[in-house]
C-alpha cells in the first residue's frame, strides 16, 4: 500500500480555477492543513504546510499526482504567515512568493524577535499573567523553526487581482492572523479561505503584533467578526477551507461562530461579578486549560472583553502595570 493512499487528494473542475486539495500533515491539534494547487494561466499553490519532512513528503506526493513537479510551480500564495501555512516556501525553486507585507517580517526572524518578545511581554504584563508564565508563552512563541526562510517576491494588497489568474481578487480579511488573506473567483464565485472559517472548529483569533510593528494590540476579535461579515456580504458558491472539508453554507456557518462568541461574552460578563484581570477572567473561563494553553486561552478571553467594550458593556482601567475590566 502507498504510504499516502490515507491521505485524501481531490480535484474540481469545470470552472475557471483548476482546484487540487493536496492534504498535509501537520503536528497541531488542528489536525492536517490544506494547500491547493491551482491551474490557471499560472501554475499557483496556495498554502504550503509546516516545514516538517512528513508535511513535505505529503506536498510532493500530492503535486506528482496531479501531473507536476514542485519545479513546476510558477508561484506560491500564502493567506497568512501561521507556520502551518508558510512553512514549506522553500520546496518550490522557481516560483515566486506572494503574501502579505507582513509575512516577510517573520521571515527575516532575527529581526523581529527582539521586538516580538518586548510586544508580547508588555500585553502578558497588562493581562497581569503571573511572571513565570510569562517566559514561558514567549518561549512558545519564539519557535520559529517550522516557518520557512524565503522573503516574499511581491506583496499582495487588499483588493488585488492575482497574476496568472484573472478574476481572482485578494480580500484583507485580519482576525485569525494580521497578514490573512481570502482569495475569491469573481466568475466561479469560489473561495480560497484560509483559516478566515473552518466546517468543524472555530479560527481562534489570536493576539499578535500590529502590521505597523508598534505596540498597539489590535483588537483581533472584533476585526474577526468584521472579516466574517464581510465574506457573507460576497455570493459564494464554495470556501476551499485551510483545515477539513470544503464549506457551502457559508452564511450560515459564520452565523453560528458570531452567536457562539456572543453566548462567550455573556459568560465573561458573568464573571465579572467584581473587577478582574484578564488573567483572572481566563482562569475562569477555562479552568481545565493546561499551561501550554494559557497562550491560546488568553487571546480567547481577551477578545470577549474587547467585544463587551466596544458593546460599552464593561470598562477598561489601567492600574499600575495592570488592565483591570468591570461592569459599567
Amino acid at each position: 500500500m502507498n504510504k499516502y493512499s490515507f491521505r485524501e487528494i481531490e480535484k474540481q473542475g469545470g470552472t475557471d480555477m483548476e482546484i487540487t486539495k493536496i492534504i498535509i500533515p501537520t503536528p497541531y491539534d488542528v489536525g492536517d492543513v490544506n494547500a491547493f494547487l491551482v491551474k490557471g494561466e499560472a501554475l499557483s499553490i496556495f498554502d504550503v504546510g509546516t516545514k516538517t519532512p512528513t508535511a513535505y513528503e505529503a506536498l510532493v506526493h500530492g503535486i506528482k499526482n496531479a501531473g507536476y513537479q514542485l519545479s513546476d510551480i510558477e508561484q506560491v500564495i500564502l493567506t497568512h504567515h501561521h507556520p502551518d501555512h508558510a512553512g514549506w516556501i522553500e520546496a518550490f525553486p522557481n516560483a515566486r512568493i506572494l503574501g502579505h507585507e507582513y509575512i516577510d517580517y517573520w521571515m527575516n526572524k532575527e529581526e523581529l524577535l527582539s521586538y516580538r518578545d518586548d510586544f508580547y511581554e508588555l500585553q502578558l504584563k497588562k493581562q497581569a499573567v503571573p511572571e513565570e508564565y510569562i517566559q514561558k508563552i514567549i518561549q512558545i512563541r519564539r519557535r520559529m523553526d517550522l516557518y520557512g526562510n524565503t522573503p516574499l517576491t511581491q506583496f499582495i494588497k487588499d483588493r488585488d487581482e492575482i497574476p496568472g489568474h484573472p478574476g481572482l481578487i485578494a480580500y484583507y480579511t485580519p482576525g485569525h492572523a494580521q497578514s490573512h488573506f481570502i482569495f475569491y473567483n469573481q466568475k466561479s464565485k469560489e473561495v480560497i479561505g484560509g483559516d478566515l472559517l473552518l466546517e468543524k472548529i472555530a479560527s481562534n483569533p489570536l493576539i499578535e503584533p500590529p502590521v505597523d510593528l508598534s505596540f498597539d494590540r489590535p483588537k483581533s476579535l472584533i476585526q474577526y467578526h468584521e472579516s466574517l461579515k464581510f465574506l457573507t456580504s460576497l455570493d459564494i458558491t464554495k470556501l476551499y477551507s485551510g483545515h477539513g472539508n470544503d464549506i457551502v453554507d457559508v452564511k450560515e456557518l459564520v452565523d453560528v461562530r458570531i452567536q457562539k462568541d456572543l453566548l462567550r461574552t455573556n459568560q465573561v460578563y458573568e464573571i465579572l461579578h467584581e473587577p478582574k484581570t484578564v488573567y483572572e477572567v481566563t482562569k475562569e473561563l477555562y479552568p481545565n486549560a493546561n499551561d501550554y494553553q494559557l497562550g491560546l486561552t488568553l487571546s480567547k478571553t481577551q477578545g470577549y472583553l474587547d467585544l463587551l467594550v466596544k458593546n460599552e458593556r464593561i470598562r477598561c482601567e489601567q492600574v499600575g502595570e495592570y488592565e483591570l475590566y468591570s461592569r459599567l
